[in-house]
């Protein structure tokens, strides 16, 4: 992975937003797209994306797309609302569960954890298919703490076109929504992928958005022993980050 060239912060956090809405605007121009695309959640990454993408004066869609009833959709339209984006909202249960391949079909492990990752994959295959229709640009909402432990969806989330996120931090992900003025209720929840009820990401990976900042800022975390379970998992989802491996004679 690249080293960090910068550091985002709340006497900056202005000049950043200028910078990277421009750098959208302009990779959208470069594509000869009539605008962007991105997954809405209600979480605060995607939230402060879409709004990046509005301060770049980019024509920005936001797709809804939740397993069933999802609270979290609230949250998303506080936002949609507020900001006057335009969206739509795709039931994903139907997909998801046709492509789930049942205990029934075989013995698996991991089978709960293996259709949770089918959500994101399907979520991807509608953001692809409405840029398409669109000549839009999918953009990517993940941010640099989740890349460094690897924790996204291969072929899901992880897929996009181009993400404004991807070298900043969980932390500075906040500042740069507190300055955007993404709504108070998505700041204050837990950062959550919604891949089961209840689910929240620090919950899940066993440590939290801070220790891996501290680690990506300062070279650890200020703890040995999460210092190594961030090691562990970064090395054990390089394949997620790393071109794919090709046999070249």
């Amino acid at each position: 992975m690249e080293e960090k060239k910068f550091i985002i912060k709340d006497d900056n956090a202005k000049k950043y937003i200028f910078c990277i809405s421009n750098w959208i605007k302009e990779q959208i121009n470069k594509a000869n797209a009539k605008g962007a695309v991105l997954g809405m959640s209600g979480g605060v990454d995607c939230s402060t994306v879409a709004r990046l993408c509005q301060e770049g004066n980019v024509n920005t869609h936001l797709i809804l797309m939740p397993y069933g009833e999802n609270k979290d959709c609230n949250d998303a339209m506080e936002l949609i609302d507020k900001f006057n984006f335009e969206y739509h909202t795709f039931n994903i249960k139907p997909a998801v569960n046709d492509l789930e391949i049942h205990k029934a079909q075989g013995e698996y492990q991991n089978i709960e954890l293996a259709k949770a990752n089918i959500m994101p994959r399907v979520r991807m295959t509608y953001l692809y298919q409405y840029a398409q229709l669109n000549n839009f640009l999918v953009i990517g909402t993940g941010n640099l703490s989740e890349r460094t432990v690897g924790y996204f969806t291969k072929w899901g989330d992880g897929a996009y076109d181009i993400n404004p996120i991807a070298n900043i931090t969980k932390r500075e992900v906040y500042i740069l929504a507190k300055h955007l003025q993404v709504p108070d209720r998505i700041l204050n929840k837990k950062p959550s992928a919604g891949l089961w009820e209840g689910q929240t990401d620090e919950g899940e990976m066993g440590i939290t958005y801070d220790q891996i900042d501290e680690f990506i800022l300062n070279g650890t975390s200020g703890n040995s022993e999460i210092d190594e379970k961030i090691q562990e998992k970064k090395n054990r989802n390089m394949h997620k980050i790393e071109p794919i491996s090709t046999f070249k004679g």
